[in-house]
């Protein structure tokens, strides 16, 4: 009998520990994908404190994925470059999103504004993955992130909107047109922030707080077009998403139907999921498997110890 009751001991014990730090363990597979009808180059940075990954730059033809493992905890940003080519001394360049490293890989730098941003930090507090997609550094093309496989809340965020077009003129990034009878065409949105360098849109100086720092007629420009994306410093409240034990489709010019994403007045609360059902179908598969696990367990050890 006392043989019995050590080995449930022991038992629970390694279960204990082995859920505690199944998270842990765990990456995450980021899948990329350009639904765009052009090519683009996405770049990968790690943020301070987390090292580069090994691939921080590659190209996509329209329809192309490529799957990238993140490890655990990471932290950083995905973005698109678009307009890209290298030039007879082969120096690598883009017109929107370029990190300056001179090569398809960014090896450590950052996108130049404005780009459009999918931000992440994995494993954060309380064992969250914390995601979003700003345009607090301007806009350039059009970014989905959708979680699968995990629980909590799990919502689908992005810009869905081609804002190019619409970009107030004064924020407009344009470049000589192909198209015959025209002259130019406008190929990013900046921010208010990089086109004025003002404090008051900047949120930086006397409006570096919340409580100084408030929406401007250009920030509301990108939020009612898309209203789960970053339009300010201080837009957590509508614009951060978590998830846990996910991995994520990153998708540029993504056409997914559902939802509301594509247009709205902002007013979303944190962790409002208007995607009912749509990420949570595979969280609940994995959580009542899982479920089943732990309870067949507990049962043996329960026998064990009677």
């Amino acid at each position: 009998m006392a043989a019995s009751t050590q080995f449930a001991r022991t038992l629970l014990f390694l279960v204990f520990f082995f859920f505690h730090s199944l998270r842990g363990l765990n990456s995450a597979t980021f899948t990329i994908v350009n639904k765009c009808s052009y090519p683009v180059w996405p770049g990968i940075l790690s943020g301070a404190g987390t090292a580069q990954l090994a691939t921080t730059g590659f190209a996509l033809q329209p329809g192309e994925s490529n799957a990238v493992t993140m490890p655990t905890s990471w932290s950083g940003r995905i973005w698109g470059r678009t307009l890209c080519s290298t030039d007879p001394s082969g120096k690598f360049s883009c017109i929107t999103g370029d990190c300056g490293s001179s090569k398809v890989e960014c090896t450590g730098s950052g996108a130049i504004p404005p780009a459009t941003l999918a931000e992440f930090t994995l494993n954060g507090a309380n064992g969250l993955d914390f995601y979003d997609v700003s345009l607090v550094d301007g806009y350039n093309l059009p970014i989905t992130v959708e979680p699968s496989g995990g629980s909590g809340n799990c919502t689908t965020t992005g810009c869905l909107v081609d804002l190019n077009g619409a970009c107030p003129t004064e924020l407009k990034v344009k470049i000589a047109a192909e198209e015959e009878g025209s002259d130019e065409k406008s190929v990013a949105c900046k921010s208010a922030c990089e086109a004025f360098g003002d404090p008051l849109y900047c949120c930086n100086g006397a409006y570096g707080t919340p409580q100084t720092c408030k929406p401007s007629s250009y920030s509301q420009f990108f939020k009612s077009a898309c209203p789960r994306a970053y339009s300010y410093a201080y837009d957590d409240g509508t614009s951060t998403f978590t998830c846990s034990s996910a991995d994520y489709l990153i998708t540029f010019c993504s056409t997914h139907s559902k939802g509301s994403i594509k247009s709205g007045t902002g007013k979303l609360p944190f962790g409002v999921d208007i995607w009912a059902g749509h990420a949570h179908g595979h969280a609940d598969k994995s959580t009542k498997g899982m479920s089943l696990v732990v309870a067949a367990v507990f049962m043996t050890i329960w026998w064990q110890l009677s």
